[in-house]
């Protein structure tokens, strides 16, 4: 057996580290599991909304109770999030959400940015006279910009939407109407390559469109106005 000499061997050593550094990381969950029934998450850091940790059949899942969103406001202790998610830059951050206070979102604390790959998680719809939103919260700027896709149980559809400088913009709609019953558990899943941008519900793609730049921020989940929401299988998958 033919023996590496002393140079061969440090340059097959950095070849296999460059290898591992280039290769792409696993899947992220983001899981609930241990955590407390009735008490907020530790994982989910909520901004707007009335987030939770539920009991749902014996497994541990996320909740956002809509029904008192009247009040208009941001989730208690705001400021200790916002400099928990973006420390000293998080000024700008609480006067956009402040803007629109209405539209619930909790933060994945551990996943530190989202450019490209896949992020995915299930929904079960569970009650809202007004809306039955669940969504993907993505691209969470300091500044408090985002992008979300949601599916709208009352309009039985599947879109995209950006929040910029305090003003919500609907930007594309998927084309068919997908009925969902409530209470049963389905998958919101988007898969953002550079600039191209797809979503799926239940594993169809059945959302396209060519974002005006690449995606980096923050990510998360997603409701709106009086929607109660279960959430679970959160999963970033980094490409």
């Amino acid at each position: 057996m033919r023996l590496l000499n002393a140079a061969a061997c440090a340059a097959l050593s950095a070849t296999i580290l460059m290898g591992l550094a280039a290769a792409p990381a696993g899947p992220m969950k983001v899981d609930v599991s241990k955590e407390t029934p009735g008490a907020e998450s530790k994982r989910f850091l909520s901004v707007v909304g009335n987030w939770s940790v539920v009991n749902d059949h014996g497994r541990n899942v996320m909740m956002e109770d809509g029904r008192p969103w009247k009040r208009g406001q941001p989730a208690g202790g705001l400021v200790d999030t916002a400099r928990a998610i973006y420390g000293s830059k998080h000024e700008e951050f609480i006067d956009n959400v402040k803007a629109f206070a209405y539209f619930p979102y909790a933060v994945a604390h551990e996943v530190p940015d989202f450019s490209n790959g896949e992020v995915s998680v299930r929904f079960k719809i569970m009650d809202g006279q007004l809306d039955q939103c669940a969504g993907i919260l993505f691209n969470l700027k300091p500044n408090g910009n985002y992008l979300t896709v949601r599916f709208n149980g009352k309009e039985d559809n599947l879109v995209l939407w950006t929040f910029k400088e305090g003003k919500r913009s609907f930007v594309k709609r998927a084309p068919d109407d997908y009925p969902l019953e409530m209470k049963k558990w389905y998958t919101i899943k988007i898969a953002v390559h550079g600039v191209q941008l797809s979503g799926f519900l239940n594993g169809e793609r059945i959302l396209e469109y060519t974002l005006p730049e690449p995606v980096s921020g923050k990510v998360g989940l997603w409701s709106k106005t009086d929607s109660v929401i279960y959430f679970d299988d959160f999963t970033v998958t980094p490409e």
